[in-house]
C-alpha cells in the first residue's frame, strides 16, 4: 500500500464496517491513512493496513473522547483534522463537544440539541408530517403509562426505541434492534423488558408494513456547510442481517440511479439547514404503492460503502467542501452497482423474486459488485483470516436466522 502526505487527516471513532468503510474511502481518493479509534481489539479496522487502529474501551466516555480528539488535533498541529463519527453515540459526542475542539479539527455535524431531537424518532416523524413525507402509522409509548392503554394498531406490529443510544447502554437477554409481537400480551412482557434494563426514553409502536426485506430502501444523503444537500444515493436493499443484535442491518444492497418521489427529503433537509451525512430506512408499501421513512440517522449508514462503490465517494465529499471549501454539484448515482456483505450463495437462496436476484447476479456479471471488506492488498494472515471467518458464517447466520 502507497500513501501520500496531504493537509489533513482523517480521524474515525468506531471499529465496525462502517469505520472501515469510510477509511477505504479515503484511501481510494486521497491515498492517506485513516486514524480509527474503537472500542475492541476486533473488526475490520483493526489490523487493516489502510488505518491506524488504537482500541480503548472507554472511547465513548465524554472525557475520554474528547482528550483522544484534542491529544491528536496537538499531534498533528499542521494538519486540517477531519473527525468523523461512525455510530450514533460517536456523532454525539463529536455534535456535543465540537466547540471543546482545536480550531485545526473539522466536525462536520449539526449542533447538538437539534441532533438529539432528530435522535428521537417521533421528533423525525413530525417533520416528515410537516413536508407531506409518508410514515407508518405510529403510537408513541411514554415511559410510566398504564399497558392497558389504547391504540389503533394491529398485530403483528413494531416496536422500538425512540432513542437508540439509550437503549443500546442498557443490555438485557432479550434484547433486539426491533421488536415485532405477535399479540398484545408479547408487546406488554417486551416493554416491561425493555425498561426493566434502564432505559428511560419513550418507546415506538408502528403498523407493519408487509413485504420482506426486498421492499426496503435506504437513501443516503449529504448536505455542505451552508446547509444544501449535493448528494443523494437511493439503495434497494435486498436482504437484510436476521440475527438478534444485527437484525436490520444491510446485507445487501443494489443503488437506484432514479431518485422518484424519494428526492422530497431534500426539501426536509434543505428547511432544517441541516449539515453534513444523513441516512434514511424507507419501506415500500405495496398495499397502497407508496414509500413510507421508518428511521433517520445523523451520519452516513454503516453500510455507506454502497455510496461510494456507485461512484460518489463519501471522503472526497467531506474534503472537497470542508477542506477545499469548493462548491459542490448536486451528485446521483448514474448506473446499478452492488454492495454485499455476503455470498453470492445466499444471494441465490434468500432472494425470492427471481426479478431482484437476477438484477443483482447481472452486476456480478458486469463486474459492478463490491464487498467492503475485501479490499486489494489489505490481506493481511490474521485479518483476512477474521473476515472470511465472517463473510462465510452468513450461510450459518441466515440458515438459522432468516424470517422473511
Amino acid at each position: 500500500m502507497q500513501f501520500t502526505e496531504r493537509e489533513f487527516v482523517p480521524l474515525v471513532f468506531g471499529g465496525d464496517i462502517n469505520s472501515y468503510s469510510v477509511a477505504r474511502a479515503f484511501y481510494e481518493a486521497y491515498q492517506v491513512k485513516t486514524h480509527v479509534f474503537g472500542k475492541y481489539h476486533t473488526g475490520p479496522s483493526f489490523r487493516s493496513k489502510i488505518v491506524e487502529y488504537t482500541p480503548n474501551e472507554a472511547i465513548d466516555q465524554d472525557d475520554v473522547f474528547v482528550r483522544t480528539a484534542c491529544d491528536f488535533a496537538a499531534a498533528h498541529a499542521d494538519k486540517k483534522v477531519i473527525l468523523i463519527g461512525c455510530g450514533d453515540n460517536y456523532v454525539a459526542l463529536a455534535s456535543k463537544h465540537k466547540s471543546e475542539l482545536p480550531e485545526n479539527v473539522i466536525a462536520p455535524y449539526i449542533d447538538f440539541d437539534l441532533m438529539d431531537s432528530f435522535q428521537r424518532k417521533e421528533q423525525f416523524y413530525r417533520f416528515c408530517d410537516k413536508h407531506g413525507i409518508l410514515r407508518p402509522q405510529t403510537f408513541v409509548y411514554k415511559k410510566g403509562m398504564p399497558l392497558d392503554f389504547e391504540m389503533d394498531i394491529r398485530f403483528p406490529a413494531i416496536l422500538k426505541p425512540s432513542d437508540g443510544i439509550d437503549y443500546w447502554a442498557h443490555p438485557f437477554p432479550t434484547q433486539f434492534k426491533v421488536f415485532r409481537p405477535e399479540s398484545r400480551a408479547e408487546m406488554e412482557q417486551e416493554i416491561r423488558d425493555i425498561y426493566a434494563s434502564g432505559y428511560s426514553d419513550d418507546l415506538i409502536i408502528q403498523d407493519l408494513i408487509p413485504g420482506n426485506d426486498e421492499f426496503m430502501r435506504v437513501l443516503t444523503t449529504y448536505s455542505d456547510r451552508n446547509g444544501k444537500v449535493k448528494m443523494m444515493c437511493l439503495g434497494h436493499v435486498l436482504l437484510e442481517e436476521h440475527s438478534p443484535h444485527a437484525g436490520g442491518n444491510h446485507a445487501v444492497i443494489l443503488t437506484e440511479p432514479e431518485m422518484g418521489e424519494l428526492a422530497r427529503i431534500k426539501e426536509l433537509l434543505e428547511d432544517l439547514h441541516y449539515v453534513g451525512f444523513a441516512n434514511f430506512d424507507v419501506k415500500y408499501d405495496q398495499r397502497d404503492g407508496s414509500f413510507r421513512f421508518l428511521d433517520f440517522n445523523t451520519r452516513q449508514g454503516r453500510s455507506n460503502y454502497y455510496v461510494t462503490g456507485s461512484g460518489l465517494n463519501v471522503a472526497k465529499l467531506l474534503v472537497e467542501d470542508w477542506v477545499y471549501q469548493r462548491e459542490l454539484p448536486l451528485q446521483t448515482p448514474s448506473e446499478p452497482h452492488l454492495w454485499t456483505v455476503v455470498p453470492k450463495g445466499v444471494i441465490k437462496r434468500y432472494v425470492t423474486d427471481p426479478a431482484n436476484r437476477e438484477a443483482a447476479l447481472a452486476q456480478y456479471r458486469a463486474g459492478r459488485v463490491v464487498n467492503p471488506v475485501f479490499k486489494k492488498g489489505d490481506n493481511g494472515f490474521n485479518r483476512t483470516l477474521r473476515m472470511w471467518h465472517t463473510y462465510l458464517g452468513y450461510f450459518k447466520d441466515f440458515k438459522e436466522n432468516y424470517r422473511p
